[in-house]
């Protein structure tokens, strides 16, 4: 206990460090955000978040945590995800260009850790759904997804953030509870180095007028390093938890970014187009402070992963499991297509009561 929390302190002081170097050599060489029609923050923000949390990772693990093969190939792939991410911050890359980098590092991923999604658990008639082959195609695709997921989902301070500490907590409280220790503090290590972005990105009391975004790197980087995780947590010969538990635990990225999805091919646009239609702004629109609209997606957030260690507790079947979590999705879905009469509605409401 006493090594796991001295390397959860290193990490923190790690993220620390590398924010307060790394911010004058982003100013100076203009990696920084700057206002838009869709971004209406003040200034040029430095898009640092991503890297500082990254290089912290890769000290705490070399100093901390035995260097074996899947280990190594974890940070080679978030390695590459995050310079991906730099580069993308800097000269906005074209929708193709990332996603054939995302299946490169997904390809890297499954071999370094010589393991992919091949079984999803008791979903039909209560026998296992094995993939077989066909695992290969749907990992590459779950790990865009999960990538992609925290990067769309980054749209207000501190909710890609907070989000991926709901989750990485979940999965650390999973291993505890099967009793997988080898690589239980990883999960807290990241969580660690995420604490102080926060700080300067919400401006927590001594790091106001320090703002700094996570930018594409960092977002990308914590997608990456969930799905890594719930890949070699549900797959293998000794599975930490059952897959249908993961999509709980990852609920509201992955919920937001389809429902957006559904909803731009339906107006047939492009699914990857921008937009203001996702979670958090819907709450905004009613009338949410961005504040509160974090603290009241992350609650929800919070819930889905408590449904979900519920369910792997009580060893709840997964099929019950799977119908339960499809029957909020479609609930989610249907409020984000008519989303703008919903906002209508409670701004009326809130008129009458007020």
């Amino acid at each position: 206990m006493v090594s796991e929390s001295m390397t959860v302190f290193f990490a923190f002081i790690a993220s620390y460090i590398s924010i307060l170097m790394i911010k004058p050599l982003a100013i100076k060489v203009g990696l920084v955000d700057t206002p838009c029609t869709r971004k209406k923050h003040i200034g040029a923000i430095p898009l640092i978040g991503g890297v500082s949390i990254f290089m912290a990772v890769v000290f705490s693990v070399l100093i901390f945590f035995p260097l074996d093969k899947q280990v190594v190939s974890y940070l080679a792939c978030a390695g590459a995800i995050v310079i991906l991410g730099v580069i993308d911050d800097y000269r906005q890359l074209g929708v193709r260009i990332r996603l054939s980098i995302q299946t490169l590092v997904a390809l890297l991923m499954m071999w370094g850790s010589d393991v992919y999604i091949e079984s999803l658990g008791e979903l039909l008639f209560f026998t296992e759904v094995n993939l077989s082959w066909f695992g290969i195609p749907f990992t590459i695709i779950c790990v865009i997804a999960a990538i992609n997921a925290f990067n769309m989902i980054d749209g207000i301070d501190g909710l890609a953030g907070s989000l991926s500490i709901t989750t990485l907590v979940s999965v650390f409280v999973l291993m505890l509870l099967s009793g997988h220790f080898a690589l239980a503090a990883l999960p807290l290590v990241i969580v660690a180095t995420i604490v102080p972005y926060l700080a300067f990105n919400l401006g927590i009391k001594g790091h106001r007028n320090k703002k700094i975004f996570m930018g594409d790197a960092g977002s990308m980087f914590i997608g990456l390093s969930v799905i890594w995780f719930l890949m070699i947590c549900t797959q293998g010969e000794s599975i930490t938890f059952r897959p249908v538990t993961a999509l709980w635990i990852i609920a509201v990225p992955l919920m937001d970014m389809l429902a957006i999805i559904i909803r731009r091919v339906r107006k047939g646009q492009s699914p990857f187009s921008a937009d203001r239609d996702h979670l958090h702004h819907i709450f905004m629109r009613v009338g949410f402070s961005p504040r509160r609209a974090l603290r009241a997606i992350v609650v929800f957030a919070i819930i889905m992963s408590g449904i979900g260690i519920l369910g792997e507790v009580l060893a709840i079947p997964d099929v019950i499991m799977l119908s339960l979590f499809i029957v909020i999705f479609i609930g989610y879905s249907t409020s984000l297509q008519h989303c703008w009469k919903i906002a209508r509605f409670l701004r009326r409401k809130r008129t009458e009561n007020g």
